[in-house]
């Protein structure tokens, strides 16, 4: 019996920088990924995320999972400078991450950077339509 289309979280199992942004996507590693992702340790992942509003702890499990292997969680937060909430700081400083949030913009340079100095960054990327 026929399966049909089996449909999966989009994953990429490498650490690519990322080549551009905007038109509400992300590309890396010569392909595009259209909406948020998580750029970590384990690879670059889709994230259910379309605004500053919608982070919470849920969509942060995997980061949290990943803590260990991470020294600053870089919070592109769209087009505007938005601040993470306080508690989801603390919380993933329990763990040993650092937050900064900043545009998306500037924390895909930051993470490039930083991914390119070989450091312990991983990226939470809101996906913007104009940068």
């Amino acid at each position: 019996m026929a399966k049909g289309i089996e449909i999966r979280d989009a994953h990429y199992p490498g650490r690519p920088p990322i080549d551009a942004y905007g038109a509400g996507g992300f590309r890396f590693a010569d392909m595009s990924h259209r909406g948020s992702i998580l750029c970590l340790p384990s690879g670059v992942h889709g994230w259910d995320v379309t605004g500053p509003d919608g982070i919470s702890e849920a969509n942060l499990s995997a980061v949290l999972d990943e803590a260990g292997e991470i020294e600053v969680l870089l919070v592109g937060m769209g087009t505007e400078f938005r601040r993470m909430p306080k508690e989801l700081q603390a919380l993933l400083r329990e763990r040993g991450v650092v937050t900064d949030a900043m545009s998306t913009g500037s924390a895909v340079r930051t993470y490039n950077v930083l991914l390119s100095e070989d450091r312990a960054v991983a990226a939470a990327l809101i996906a913007v339509e104009n940068p």
